[in-house]
């Protein structure tokens, strides 16, 4: 991310601008944004701008030219005026892949090259200004590193509001005239049908901030549903330019006795290992990561790991790690239970399951861990020692339950303090005083003990108690930790463990 640093206003001229700013940054975006270089020093852009440029115009400059950035202010008109002398005479940049003059591009081409222009966020060239809004608010949510965008109309305005680190931020409101065409634009760009306005929708797409090596690419995931005051849609962002996603498990917070105990359990053979908690509380992160591991292990590539989503988040292979990665689809009849019974007849080593719903898919994974595979899943309880009772409510029998279970780690997210301000609030965290988020974790082991108890049909408060007093930490605990080490606040646990407000 670049470092953006405001300097004393500018009195001089300014400096002749870089190749990489005139080459990477269309004039028409410096002219809307009176934003210009004065040269580059050091890995550091230094740029001249009017008091009234956005910061984030700056940061997506910096992330654009991949350097670290410094600002001077000026005078609007000057900068105008030096903008247009430093593009006379410049050929616009082309686009990755046309060639020279003499080159001919055929129709496809054409058509693929103008369709890479409209998903650069960066370009402003030839954009309607419903487009250019939609795109500065998929701007501005990843800047604040939001996983949602949310466009939800009422009955006199529009509300623009963004979930960031798990909680949602109004951003600004819209006139209410803008909620239908701002809705069909994000409708286009998911190639969605903006006729249809009365069934919900779903669609894809990719964004992306630049172009060429330096471009960073962002997947979209567009849900909208007719309201009584129009369409509502919501945006998902994913972030697929780096792995960011596959952290380790020392960055997701886990303590290390917890991660020995979970990669003991996870470096097994056999058994199932489920994950638990609510939507948004890093259980893909923690799968993708035990994924990656597992498939790594060794130089010999003698790991078959496969899994079966809805949908696949992000695409886990690499040169060194393969991974088969299969999407449900429900119309052409691939389930979760269907892709799982197909995946077993391709001699996998480890599977990931991307969700437990349903009868068929406990009884096939539990068949599956039985028979000498090693099962990954998730499942929607509110602690560890309740997902037995869960897998036993959708229909599993008690003692294969008993024979299969390996562990269960519940886990949440918690907003960390920002340290530059002390948890006080300011402009780098939006005046919220939270910047980031870690993870709690609560490991439930399944040993001989537990193994009677479930066998024996003991309720999950006697499990969850027998756990406890052989060392088995809860989510409150090892929130109270965090706190103890001024690391988030107590209010932050008990809303993100009990949802209290």
């Amino acid at each position: 991310m670049s470092v953006i640093e405001v300097m004393p206003s500018a009195t001089s001229r300014p400096d002749a601008p870089s190749e990489a700013f005139l080459d990477l940054v269309p004039r028409d975006f410096a002219r809307d944004h009176l934003v210009l270089s004065r040269g580059g020093m050091n890995g550091t852009e230094r740029l001249l701008a009017s008091r009234r440029t956005p910061l984030i115009v700056i940061h997506n400059i910096g992330v654009r030219l991949g350097a670290d950035t410094n600002i001077e202010f000026g005078d609007d008109e000057a900068i105008a005026v030096a903008i247009d002398k430093a593009y006379e005479g410049r050929r616009a940049p082309q686009p990755v892949g046309v060639a020279g003059n003499d080159a001919v591009v055929g129709g496809a081409d054409i058509d693929r090259l103008l369709a890479q222009a409209d998903r650069d966020l960066l370009t402003t060239e030839g954009k309607g200004p419903v487009v250019r809004l939609v795109d500065a608010l998929l701007f501005e949510a990843l800047s604040r590193r939001a996983s949602d965008i949310h466009v939800q109309p009422l009955e006199d305005r529009v509300l623009v509001r963004y979930r960031v680190d798990g909680v949602l931020q109004t951003s600004r409101e819209l006139p209410a005239r803008l909620a239908g065409p701002v809705v069909s634009r994000i409708k286009v760009m998911g190639r969605m049908d903006i006729a249809e306005k009365r069934v919900p929708q779903d669609g894809r797409a990719t964004v992306t901030i630049g172009a060429g090596e330096h471009g960073r690419a962002i997947d979209l995931r567009i849900s909208t549903l007719p309201t009584s005051f129009g369409e509502r849609a919501v945006i998902r962002l994913l972030d697929t330019s780096g792995e960011e996603h596959l952290l380790s498990f020392e960055s997701l917070g886990m303590p290390k006795a917890t991660l020995d105990l979970y990669l003991d359990r996870a470096s097994r053979s056999s058994g199932i290992i489920l994950l638990t908690g609510p939507t948004g509380s890093g259980k893909t992160t923690t799968l993708y990561t035990t994924l990656r591991r597992l498939a790594s292990r060794g130089d010999r590539g003698d790991v078959n790991v496969m899994t079966i989503e809805d949908p696949i988040e992000y695409e886990l292979s690499s040169p060194e790690i393969a991974i088969s990665q299969a999407q449900v689809n429900a119309k052409k009849g691939v389930t979760f239970a269907s892709g799982l019974r197909h995946i077993l007849r391709q001699d996998p080593d480890v599977i990931m399951v991307g969700e437990i719903r349903d009868a068929e898919t406990a009884r096939i994974a539990i068949q599956a861990s039985l028979t000498g595979h090693l099962v990954l899943s998730t499942l929607h309880t509110n602690d560890a020692a309740s997902a037995v009772a869960r897998l036993v409510d959708l229909g599993a029998e008690a003692y294969l339950v008993s024979a299969s279970l390996s562990a269960v780690l519940a886990q949440r997210l918690v907003r960390t303090l920002h340290t530059s301000c002390e948890g006080r609030g300011c402009d780098g965290c939006f005046g919220t005083g939270y910047l980031g988020r870690v993870g709690l974790f609560e490991l439930f082991v399944v040993d001989e003990q537990v193994r009677e108890q479930i066998g024996s049909g003991s309720t999950a408060s006697v499990i969850r108690a027998s756990a406890r007093e052989r060392g088995m930490r809860s989510l409150q605990a090892e929130g109270e930790r965090l706190v103890e080490e001024r690391r988030t606040t107590r209010t932050e646990v008990e809303r993100v463990v009990w949802g209290l407000e």
